[in-house]
């Protein structure tokens, strides 16, 4: 038996953010943002003694660390041919800058499981807590999830 637990972080929370595509042959390759949404899916065997997989409210940290990564963020591929055109914004400050392996809903998504799972261990949910998955949504067309195999 599983039990899944999901949290989400919608749109209306505000996770605004403005990246680039830089190697995309398309408009993406421009300057361009969303509020991004964020849904988590936690899975586990079995609950913990208040019938829960997760206490949502331990999530406040976690949220926080979102709101540091993405929200009013200009996120930067860290390998942007640009990169340090764009830095030169943070500096005059005109953005907000966060440095990522790569930028695009697949990238975010990933980045934010793998955090999870570090917030998992560290607040000892790990091991009886697993990840399942994390859907990164730019709007209600488009949106990315990353799972790793069981």
């Amino acid at each position: 038996m599983t039990y899944i637990s999901t949290k989400t972080y919608g749109h209306e929370i505000g996770l605004s953010s403005c990246f680039r595509q830089w190697k995309a042959q398309s408009h993406c390759r421009f300057l361009h943002g969303y509020a991004l949404s964020v849904r988590i899916e936690f899975e586990a065997e079995e609950l913990d003694d208040r019938n829960w997989v997760v206490d949502f409210g331990s999530l406040k940290g976690f949220k926080g660390w979102l709101e540091k990564t993405f929200d009013h963020r200009l996120l930067i591929a860290e390998d942007d041919p640009h990169r340090s055109a764009l830095e030169i914004m943070a500096g005059l400050g005109l953005a907000q800058i966060t440095i990522v392996p790569a930028t695009g809903c697949e990238a975010f998504a990933q980045m934010i499981y793998e955090c999870a799972v570090i917030w998992l261990v560290d607040n000892g949910y790990y091991p009886r807590v697993r990840m399942r998955s994390v859907e990164v949504c730019e709007h209600g067309a488009n949106s990315a999830i990353f799972m790793e195999e069981q």
